[in-house]
This record gives structure tokens, sequence and C-alpha cells, in this order.
């Protein structure tokens, strides 16, 4: 709620259907769906915890107001102010960003749940809540995937689908989230990509001329990239990164047409010549730029870090999906995301006072020192607690909220 009076981020949940009348205790309803939510607690749970709230209510805000587009719409809200914090600043410019995907349990039967041997045996299933993280911390995207395609399927879609006010030009992943086609994909529409990729030496070069003489670097470029066919698909290539630049198209599905197709695709070889050459650059780059391997270990350790808060937020059946329709779902993933989103808000304002306070009182603090302090510590932040304390406070806020809407919702 605190959030929300400087974000006013409450105003983009608006009903289906624009004529209908909000509920009674509409923003307390609000709040209390969107933790529900977020902590898996469900609806139940949470009325049974929360005074002057059913079952019903809660589930009348979750049909009509929390929605994907309500949620994604209330989510850029959040990250674009957080951008325009001046502290925020200290961290990172906006530009640079990393996806990775996080595995949760799910008992539920879902046609997007996998067996993932590595973290959850043979016998349990799970999904992976996919996201992009800024350089901020703040998360723009988030998308519910299976386990058991590579995750460089779904790199683009958060990249393109970047509704905030964040100007994404650089982006990292781990070696799950890379393939050459990728690589082409991403200089076509104007992104350097820049992965952390596992067993470097073992990566093959490509050099662009057999015949050219490249020194030292001779014995590394054993392959030749193929120039003719890129020439030749140029156009078609052209029109495909258009293609994604329009959405017309979700990207990971052209992505993963282009990953299966068959050998004798010429446009998909083109692809994968193109991205040839561009991983050839950035792996020499990579390995003699100490400055870009700290950077993209930095943003990295961002995006890993921050996985801990939602695993955090969502305690409730121990962490665990009960659901197996994809609209709950993502309808909890996003929540998780927005939640997360408010929290680095909060920090950031007031981590951003302590500091002030201190520099105030004559400590000489340095923005280098601050920009390795995370945004995100959240051992303050209490999932299982009582979530509406001061109901004068809520009062105050509720007022403020019909005030700001025109809502004519009596206080509690």
């Amino acid at each position: 709620m605190e959030v929300d009076q400087v974000t006013h981020y409450s105003r983009h949940f608006a009903p289906l259907q624009q004529h209908q009348s909000r509920p009674k205790q509409y923003y307390k309803t609000l709040i209390a769906a969107l933790i529900s939510q977020a902590t898996n607690l469900g609806v139940v749970s949470m009325s049974a915890s929360v005074s002057g709230l059913s079952v019903h209510m809660l589930r009348h805000v979750l049909h009509y107001y929390i929605r994907e587009e309500t949620l994604i719409l209330a989510s850029a809200e959040i990250v674009n102010s957080h951008h325009k914090l001046p502290f925020s600043a200290v961290h990172g410019t906006g530009t640079l960003s990393s996806s990775d995907a996080q595995r949760f349990k799910i008992r539920a039967d879902s046609l997007i749940a996998s067996y993932y041997p590595r973290y959850y045996g043979y016998y349990e299933k799970a999904i992976g809540i996919y996201t992009h993280v800024s350089d901020k911390y703040s998360v723009y995207s988030t998308k519910i995937i299976s386990c058991s395609p590579r995750e460089a399927l779904y790199v683009l879609d958060g990249l393109l689908e970047n509704n905030t006010i964040l100007k994404i030009r650089e982006h990292t992943t781990d070696t799950h989230g890379y393939t050459e086609i990728v690589f082409a994909l991403c200089y076509l529409l104007g992104f350097y990509f820049m992965p952390r990729i596992r067993d470097l030496k073992d990566q093959q070069l490509y050099r662009v001329d057999r015949t050219e003489d490249h020194g030292m670097l001779n014995s590394l470029l054993t392959k030749t990239a193929n120039l003719s066919i890129i020439e030749e698909q140029w156009e078609s290539m052209i029109r495909v990164a258009l293609s994604l630049k329009k959405r017309t198209a979700p990207a990971h599905v052209i992505v993963q047409r282009l990953t299966s197709s068959s050998p004798s695709d010429r446009l998909t070889k083109a692809f994968t010549h193109l991205g040839r050459i561009i991983k050839t650059e950035y792996i020499l780059r990579y390995i003699t730029d100490k400055e870009l391997r700290q950077t993209v270990q930095r943003q990295l350790n961002k995006g890993e870090y921050r996985h801990k808060l939602p695993r955090w937020i969502f305690f409730a059946n121990q962490g665990e999906f009960t659901t197996g329709d994809y609209e709950e779902i993502m309808n909890k993933a996003s929540c998780l995301s927005f939640v997360s989103n408010a929290i680095l808000y909060w920090n950031t304002i007031k981590i951003s006072n302590i500091v002030n306070e201190l520099r105030n009182q004559g400590e000489h603090i340095d923005d280098e020192v601050l920009s390795h302090i995370s945004l995100l510590p959240y051992k303050h932040v209490l999932p299982n607690g009582a979530y509406f304390i001061d109901e004068e406070d809520y009062a105050v806020t509720n007022q403020r909220f019909n005030d700001q809407t025109g809502s004519n919702e009596a206080e509690p």
C-alpha cells in the first residue's frame, strides 16, 4: 500500500467491463488477493486470515480485476517508477538485463509440467518461471515454461514484449539460454547477446574467409562460416526479424521452428552461419575483455540472488503449485513478480533514506561500494505474518485511493 501511494499502480486493475461498479472494500480485497496469489495461500486461507473479507469477494476481484494484462501494466508502473529513482541508477542504467528459469514443484497434472531429475528426482514434476531481470533488479517479463525444452527458446520473448521504459540493449544468460540462432536473431534485432558459456575451451570458432591470415588465431579458427548462404537468404532473414519486431507471432514459436527444422532448410542454415560469426566475435572479446566478463558475471549473480526472494515469498503449500491450470499458474507467477517489484521499490526507498541520513551526518559512502549492495534483502519481509495490522492506516490509504480513482467505496 505504501508503494501504491507513490506509484499508483492500482489504477491499472480495471474490471473486464468498464461500467462495472467496484465491490465493497475493493481496495483491501485487491491487496489481499494479490498477496494470496504471490504467497500461494489461495483465497480460502487468505479470507480466514483477514477479517472482513470473504472467499466470494476475493474470487470476484481475482476474476474481474487481476488478469495477465492488468498485472503487466501494474508491474510496469512500479518498474518505471523505480527506474526514475536516483538511487537505482547506482546499480545500473537499465540497458542491461539477464534471464533465467526458476523451478517449482507442481502436484497437479499439467501440460507444461515435466520431470526434472536434476533437482526433483525421477518421480516429481516441475515447471519453470522464466523471468527477465534488469541490472536494477526489476523484473520486466515473466513466463511459465516447461523444464524440458532449452531455455534459449524464451530469451527473445521477454526482450520483445518489454513494455517498460527500460531500454534494454545488452542481454545475458547462462549456457542454457544460448544457441547460434539466438545469437543471429539478437544481432538482427539490435540486442547485444552476451551469454556465459560453459566449457568455453571446447567451443568451435569460425572464420569468414579460409584464405585470410589471422596470425596467432589461425589455430583457433579451424572452420569457415558460409557467407554466400547468408547473402542468399538475407531478405528472408530480415522479414523474420521484422515479424518478431512487430510481434506477429510469439518469438519462442519462431525460434523453435528454426531450431527444429530439417538440415536442408536453407533459412535455418543462414541463421546458424550468421550466429556462428557473431558467436565467434563475442567469444574472442569475452576471453580478452576482463570488464565484459565481470559485467556478465555480475548481472547473472543479480538474477540468481533475486531467485531467493520469490522462494521466500511463495511459502504456502511448501512452495509447490497445486493447480494444473495454465492461467492460474501464470496468474500466481505474475503476482509473484509483481510483489517482488513492489518489495524492490520499497527497499530502494528505505536504503536510499538510510544512505542520505548517514551522508548528512558526515559519513563518506562511495557509490561504487553501494553498487555491490543488493536492493533485494528479504529477511525483513514476513510473508506468513499479519497482512493488515493497523486499520487506521489502512483507512487513510483506502480513502486516498478512493479520491484518486473517484470511487465511492466506503471505508471499512
